[in-house]
C-alpha cells in the first residue's frame, strides 16, 4: 500500500491506482490531495489550499499558461511533471520576467498508478526548487478509463518583469545578432528514440530545464540590449525564426555550421528522418541582441551551466523579402519554412 494513502482505501477498492472516487470531491479526493499532493509539494507550495490565490506582485507582470500532454509520461532526462513546471517557467522568462508563482492542475485517468503519480509529483517538486517558484493554487480531476491517456497537466505562471527588460519583436532591427543558448533537438529526439525503441542505443536525454537563471543573468548585465527572447519548443527553431520574421518584418540569415547539435542527436535524427531545425526543445532559448554586446552575451551564456553549448548562429538582415535563409556547410543557401503538419506529435 502506498504510505501516502494509508487512510485512503474504501472496501472492495484497489489502493494502488487512481479511481473515479479520487475525483469525486469527497473523502477520497481530499485524502489524495492532502496526503499525496500537499505532502510531496509542501516545500514548494504556499497558501492554505483555497481554490484561488491572493498574491502581492508589484509593478508589471508576465502571465502564461500551457498544457502538457507528452507521451510517454516518463522519458530519459525527465517526466511530464518537470516538463510542465519548466515549460511555463520558461514562457514567463521569455517575456523578460522573473517567474514567481505557478498554478498546477492535473487531469488523471482512472487506473493510473499512484506510484507513477508520486514520481510525477517528485518531478514537479524538484523543478520548482531549481526554478525558485512556488505553487499557489491548483486543481485535480479524474476522468473515466480510456478518456485521459493516463495524465494531463496544466500550469499557469506569473512573474515580475525585470526592471531592465525591454523584450519585443518590434525592437528587432537589421544587424542584430542571433544566439542560441544550447544544443538543438535534444528533447524531441530523446522522446522519439524512446517511442521507436532506440533509447537503448543512445544516451540522449531530454534537455528540459528552467532557463530563468540564465535569462535573468543576461538582463542583469545587458538590459535592453537583449531585444528578443523565445524558447523554440513545438515546431522547433525553424518555426520560431519564421514567427519572428512575420512579427518584425525583417529577414534572418543563419549558418548551418554554427548550429550546435550533439552528434548522437544528429545521427538519431538522420535515422528517424527528422530535421533538427523542426524538432522540439525544452531547455534552449533564442536571444536576439544588439551587435555590440553579442560577444559579451555569448561569454555570459557559455560560462553558465545552462548555456555551455551556446553559439552565435546568425543575424537579422534587411532583405527586401523577409525570409529565413540558411547558408549550408558547403556554401549554398536555402529558405527555411515554418513547420507544416506534425513532425512529432505529443512531444510536450
Amino acid at each position: 500500500m502506498n504510505p501516502f494513502l494509508n487512510n485512503c482505501p474504501l472496501p472492495g477498492r484497489q489502493t494502488d491506482i487512481i479511481t473515479l472516487e479520487h475525483g469525486s470531491g469527497g473523502l477520497m479526493m481530499h485524502r489524495l490531495v492532502k496526503n499525496l499532493v500537499f505532502e510531496m509539494l509542501q516545500d514548494v507550495m504556499t497558501g492554505n489550499g483555497h481554490d484561488g490565490a491572493m498574491l502581492q506582485v508589484e509593478g508589471n507582470i508576465a502571465f502564461s499558461t500551457d498544457s502538457f500532454v507528452v507521451k510517454p509520461l516518463f522519458f530519459p532526462g525527465g517526466n511530464i511533471g518537470e516538463l510542465a513546471v519548466n515549460g511555463t517557467v520558461n514562457d514567463v522568462a521569455m517575456c523578460g520576467a522573473v517567474p514567481q508563482y505557478l498554478s498546477l492542475s492535473f487531469i488523471l485517468e482512472e487506473g493510473f498508478l499512484l506510484e507513477q503519480f508520486k514520481q510525477v509529483l517528485l518531478g514537479v517538486r524538484n523543478a520548482c526548487l531549481k526554478a525558485g517558484v512556488q505553487v499557489v493554487t491548483g486543481d485535480t480531476k479524474v476522468v473515466e478509463h480510456g478518456k485521459g491517456d493516463e495524465l494531463y497537466i496544466n500550469t499557469s505562471g506569473i512573474g515580475k518583469i525585470h526592471p531592465k527588460a525591454a523584450i519585443g519583436s518590434a525592437r528587432v532591427k537589421p544587424g542584430n545578432v542571433l544566439l542560441l543558448s544550447g544544443q538543438l533537438a535534444t528533447h524531441g529526439t530523446a522522446v522519439m528514440c524512446l517511442r521507436e525503441g532506440l533509447a537503448f542505443e543512445t544516451t540522449i536525454q531530454s534537455d528540459t530545464a528552467a532557463l530563468n537563471p540564465l535569462t535573468t543573468l543576461l538582463l542583469d548585465r545587458l538590459g535592453s540590449d537583449i531585444r528578443f527572447l523565445r524558447d523554440p519548443t513545438r515546431g522547433g527553431l525553424a518555426t520560431t525564426l519564421n514567427e519572428l520574421v512575420a512579427e518584425c518584418g525583417w529577414g534572418i540569415e543563419i549558418e548551418q555550421a554554427a548550429l550546435p547539435v550533439h552528434a548522437q542527436v544528429e545521427a538519431a535524427c538522420e535515422l528517424l528522418g527528422l530535421d533538427p531545425l523542426y524538432v522540439a526543445n525544452e531547455g534552449v532559448f533564442l536571444a536576439v541582441v544588439s551587435p555590440h554586446v553579442a560577444a559579451i552575451a555569448l561569454q555570459l551564456m557559455q560560462n553558465h551551466p545552462l548555456g555551455k553549448y551556446a553559439a552565435i548562429i546568425g543575424r537579422i538582415s534587411d532583405e527586401a523579402e523577409p525570409l529565413v535563409l540558411l547558408r549550408s556547410k558547403i556554401g549554398g543557401t536555402r529558405v527555411v519554412h515554418m513547420l507544416t503538419g506534425s513532425q512529432l506529435p505529443r512531444i510536450c
